[in-house]
């Protein structure tokens, strides 16, 4: 069912995250990762983007990033690369916001699976069909195109499912026993919650409520033509203020930077028999965005948050110039060999634009996954 394997065995890829030959490593995949290791990737890469996903395909031993935002209005782009270094923008490979497509605008978060010698787009946008003229109407749609250059086209003239709330930032995990799972974040929008930190929001005057975005769970259909089941609940901001992650998930709220904490962006993995996910918190638009991870024995949990969080996150208050950052990926190198973490951040050169960062990440012997960034070339 699924084009490509893992062979490093401290790693298991998510879905199509690498396209491995399934008989064996040729002697290009080999060039390519000798390539690799001698290639320095110069942080931030000069890609305007945000939410960025890269693919690596196999037949042509190429990188694809996708990403939100760019040059592209409407729908989405491609940069194509050899060695995670040097990008070419390829075009817009997806087009909304007309007469044969389900959303009208905010296209964003693109993610991109091989299957079957067919190239999937899952992506976020804002959903025509609004009766109550909501604000947020955002829901998760599927593209299908032949080549990772696209053109993507629909699968349907609707969203994959409607779970009664605004959602977006999809990702995709095929587990070992070959059953597909779908993860998503449902919105701040019109989602408030009471907690400690809410509490003590109103006390000091800074917000009279607080709105939260929740990561959730759920079945795939293997032609990614709906869900099976019913959504379940993994991943949520802190409720009390003694918890370990409370501090680093609530500082857009102790800041006064706005009403909202986030628990978005996530991408699902698996390391032996431990799955990992990544997931990012704070407002996307302010310096406070960073990465957590929580690890789990079930693809659809329980999940615990690490002790270590966050992973990734500013480093302007130890004499860098990187914050904003946030919303990752995840690549392996061809021969497994090396693991990436890619994502968007801000610098002091470029103001409030996203760029892309690609940074080299592990999982230890203890299972502790670290990140070796935010890192900006010398």
């Amino acid at each position: 069912m699924l084009i490509g394997k893992n062979t490093c065995t401290t790693v298991v890829s998510s879905l199509f995250l690498v396209a491995i030959s399934l008989f064996g490593f040729s002697e290009h995949i080999l060039a390519q990762q000798e390539a690799l290791n001698t290639v320095k990737i110069a942080n931030p890469l000069p890609i305007a983007v945000g939410d960025p996903y890269v693919l690596y395909h196999n037949q042509d031993s190429s990188y694809y990033m996708y990403g939100t935002g760019g040059d592209v209005k409407d729908g989405f782009g491609v940069f194509q690369s050899k060695d995670l270094s040097s990008w070419v923008f390829k075009g817009q490979v997806y087009f909304g916001n007309n007469e044969d497509s389900w959303g009208t605008h905010s296209f964003w978060a693109p993610e991109v699976y091989e299957f079957q010698d067919k190239f999937y787009l899952f992506y976020s946008a804002h959903w025509k069909e609004n009766p109550r003229d909501e604000l947020e109407n955002f829901r998760i749609g599927v593209a299908v195109s032949d080549s990772p250059l696209g053109p993507f086209k629909d699968l349907s003239d609707r969203p994959l499912f409607d779970p009664g709330y605004p959602i977006i930032d999809a990702n995709v995990f095929a587990d070992t026993d070959g059953k597909l799972y779908l993860y998503y974040s449902r919105c701040c929008y019109k989602h408030s919650v009471q907690s400690e930190i809410a509490d003590w929001a109103k006390k000091e005057r800074l917000f009279d409520e607080i709105e939260e975005s929740w990561v959730y769970g759920i079945e795939l259909k293997p032609d990614f033509s709906g869900v099976v089941g019913d959504p379940v609940l993994l991943l949520r901001p802190p409720m009390h203020m003694n918890d370990k992650q409370a501090e680093w998930e609530s500082r857009s709220v102790t800041s006064g930077e706005v009403n909202r904490r986030w628990t978005e962006g996530s991408v699902t993995f698996k390391h032996g028999s431990t799955y990992y996910m990544m997931y990012s918190a704070n407002h996307f638009g302010g310096e406070h965005y960073a990465v957590g991870y929580a690890t789990a024995e079930h693809p659809l949990g329980p999940f615990v948050k690490a002790s270590n969080n966050p992973v990734i996150e500013q480093n302007i208050k130890v004499g860098g110039d990187v914050s904003g950052t946030g919303h990752n990926s995840i690549i392996f190198s061809p021969t497994d060999s090396k693991m990436y973490c890619v994502y968007h951040g801000r610098t002091k050169q470029t103001g409030n634009d996203r760029v892309v960062f690609i940074d080299e990440m592990e999982i230890r012997e203890d299972g502790t996954l670290i990140v070796h960034g935010p890192t900006t070339a010398k």
